[in-house]
C-alpha cells in the first residue's frame, strides 16, 4: 500500500502528541500535519491534502461538527475519523450526519485508534466498541442503512455564531470575524435564542457546553 498521510485536530497538545507518536510508529502512516482550532484546519487543508482527518468534537474556532460538514463538501476523498470525548447518541447521529468514516472516544485504546485507522483506510466504517455497547439499535440501524439523523435546529451560521457567543466574543468581535453586519449578527442571535428557546446568555452558553462548542465556560 502507498504511505498514508493524516492530520490531527485537537486542541489537547498531549493528546495529538500521544496519537502522533502512536501512528508514526506504524509503518505506512505518516502525520503531516495538526493544528487545535477549527478553522485554522480549513486553512491547514488549503494547503495539504492528507487522506483522513483525526477530529475532535470540541475545538475553538470551529466544532468538529462543522468542520467535518465542510471537509466532506470541499474534500469528499478525505476520510474523517471522530476522535471525542461525548459518548451520547446524539454526537454520534451529528457525526454521521456530516459524513465521519468513524467516531472513537478518547477513553479507547490506542490499538482500537489503529484499527479504526486501518478498517476506513479499506473503506469501511468504524464505530467504537463501547458505543456499539451502549448504543446496540442505533448501531443496527446503521449496519442496515436505515439510521435517521437528528436534525440540528440551527443553520451553519447560526452554529457558528453560538460557538462564538460561548467563546466569549460581543457582537462587534462577532461581526469583524465574520465579516458581517453588526444588524446582522443581532438577527442570528435573536434566531438562536427563538429556535432554542433560551433567553439568557448563560443558557446559550450552557447549552453550547452540553452541545460540544466548548468544553468549559470562558
Amino acid at each position: 500500500m502507498n504511505n498514508y498521510t493524516i492530520v490531527l485536530a485537537d486542541d489537547h497538545v498531549m493528546m495529538r502528541e500521544g496519537i502522533k507518536n502512536l501512528i508514526d510508529a506504524v509503518e505506512g502512516l505518516t502525520v503531516i500535519g495538526e493544528t487545535g482550532d477549527g478553522l485554522k484546519l480549513l486553512k491547514l487543508l488549503k494547503r495539504t491534502v492528507p487522506d483522513m482527518v483525526i477530529l475532535d468534537i470540541s475545538m475553538p474556532g470551529l466544532r468538529g461538527i462543522e468542520a467535518a460538514h465542510e471537509i466532506h463538501s470541499l474534500y469528499p476523498d478525505i476520510h474523517v475519523l471522530m476522535l471525542s470525548m461525548h459518548k451520547r447518541e446524539e454526537f454520534l447521529s451529528m457525526a454521521l450526519e456530516a459524513g465521519v468514516k468513524g467516531y472513537l472516544l478518547k477513553e479507547d485504546s490506542g490499538d482500537e485508534l489503529l484499527q479504526a485507522i486501518a478498517q476506513i483506510r479499506k473503506g469501511k466504517t468504524y464505530l467504537s466498541k463501547k458505543l456499539a455497547i451502549a448504543f446496540p439499535s442505533a448501531i443496527i440501524s446503521i449496519c442496515k442503512g436505515s439510521y435517521k439523523a437528528v436534525p440540528d435546529p440551527l443553520t451553519p451560521r447560526e452554529r457558528q455564531v453560538l460557538q462564538m457567543i460561548a467563546e466569549g466574543n460581543t457582537d462587534r468581535q462577532i461581526s469583524e470575524q465574520l465579516c458581517i453586519s453588526v444588524r446582522t449578527v443581532h438577527r442570528h442571535h435573536a434566531n438562536i435564542r427563538s429556535k432554542l428557546n433560551l433567553k439568557r446568555t448563560a443558557d446559550l452558553v450552557r447549552y453550547a457546553i452540553s452541545q460540544g462548542y466548548i468544553t468549559n465556560q470562558p
